[in-house]
């Protein structure tokens, strides 16, 4: 079975889809090993706007939180897609170039977004370290290879 891609709207697409869904499992997995839902996760992510309201019973944190989350990859995947169309680069060296990506949206995530989210939570060493390999291996790297495989230069 081929996968027939049409656009780059198709390749963003399917570029955030993969990164959203690896990143989801990279980060659920081990939380759900230590018996905490990956609903919590999800909660998480949406207390980033929405506070702790997003805990709460009937304010469906979790699909505010799966919202963002993918929001967040759809965006990564549009931005490396554009800058692809320019840079041959990203599209030709896409193992090295997809794994920086993946530092610099960790990094950004971090020290920027997060710090003017409603989330407060502890800086963690070893949560910044996984989230760090995380970002390398499961949003970067794939959203790279996908544009790699189907970009269609402009």
């Amino acid at each position: 079975m081929s996968l027939s891609i049409q656009s780059g709207v198709e390749v963003v697409l399917l570029a955030a889809t993969t990164s959203g869904v690896l990143d989801l499992i990279a980060a659920t997995v081990p939380i759900a090993s230590m018996g905490v839902p990956p609903k919590r996760m999800l909660q998480t992510i949406a207390s980033a706007q929405m506070g702790p309201k997003a805990f709460e019973p009937g304010k469906n944190g979790a699909a505010l939180g799966l919202a963002f989350h993918f929001f967040i990859a759809l965006t990564a995947s549009a931005v490396y897609y554009v800058a692809a169309c320019y840079l041959a680069m990203l599209a030709n060296h896409a193992i090295i170039a997809g794994l920086v990506y993946g530092i610099l949206i960790h990094l950004v995530m971090t020290f920027i977004v997060l710090p003017m989210s409603a989330l407060r939570r502890p800086f963690s060493k070893v949560s910044f370290i996984a989230q760090f390999v995380i970002h390398m291996f499961c949003v970067g790297l794939p959203i790279a290879l996908v544009v790699k495989h189907f970009h269609h230069p402009v």
